[in-house]
């Protein structure tokens, strides 16, 4: 059986992309278009590929556009079902939402990205090591246009750093989770990073898992434009492999 065969996936698509608008104004952001296929599409495909034929979507804003475009999942040859919240709930708290769904290891990630990350690879990870929490992670580099300057507590110069490149390790928004992390999802409003912290303070396993490939978080504007380029000039199928096409 492969790694993923028995695992759910669940997809956060509820939000209201306001880095995106106007475009998101009339059109949800898991609907936004990469080439010919909305980027909620091609994350079912990669989903598939990887053997996860079960996907739970919680959906809000402008949800009945989303409903119509995926319907039950047959036409992309998963199970789609839906989980509605009344009120914005955060990104962790849709979870409490459908916890008695959720009675095995689970993929938990945004509907809006844009990445060529092995599903197979990191589930396996993530059981291997026998965690409760995995985080994916890239690695981004911020360059400062500045000299950056240390003092000691005295105010007396100790270093010059010219125009710095800091190298730092992001989520980026794919997670897997095991059941029992629910757990400790607090009533109302709640968000992974806060659930994460807490795993870590309850002694649960949280641990990360690097990606040293493509990726890309399309609700920032900038990086849709980059999205698309990257689309129109290599084409669909480097993000959704020969596999993934079958």
């Amino acid at each position: 059986m492969s790694p993923s065969e028995d695992v759910i996936a669940v997809i956060l698509a509820g939000g209201k992309g306001t880095r995106l608008q106007p475009y998101t104004i009339s059109l949800p952001k898991p609907l936004m278009p990469l080439g010919e296929h909305p980027i909620l599409e091609i994350v079912i495909k990669q989903l598939r590929a990887a053997g996860i034929k079960k996907i739970i979507i919680c959906v809000g804003y402008l949800e009945m556009l989303i409903r119509a475009y995926f319907g039950d999942g047959s036409k992309f040859g998963v199970e789609i079902t839906y989980s509605s919240e009344d009120e914005p709930l955060g990104t962790a708290a849709p979870l409490t939402l459908i916890e008695n769904q959720l009675d095995c290891t689970f993929v938990f990630m945004n509907g809006d990205v844009f990445t060529d990350v092995d599903f197979h690879s990191l589930i396996e990870y993530h059981r291997n090591q026998a965690a409760n929490a995995t985080v994916a992670l890239s690695s981004r580099n911020v360059h400062i246009d500045f000299g950056v300057i240390e003092v000691n507590q005295d105010d007396e110069f100790l270093l010059w750093n010219e125009k710095p490149t800091l190298k730092y390790l992001v989520s980026m928004g794919i997670y897997v989770l095991e059941p029992s992390v629910i757990d400790l999802i607090p009533p109302g409003f709640s968000n992974i990073p806060d659930l994460i912290v807490k795993l870590k303070q309850s002694k649960q396993r949280v641990i990360g898992y690097r990606h040293d490939g493509y990726w890309l978080d399309i609700g920032r504007h900038e990086d849709y434009v980059d999205a698309c380029q990257d689309v129109q000039e290599k084409g669909i199928d480097n993000w959704i492999c020969k596999r993934q096409l079958l």
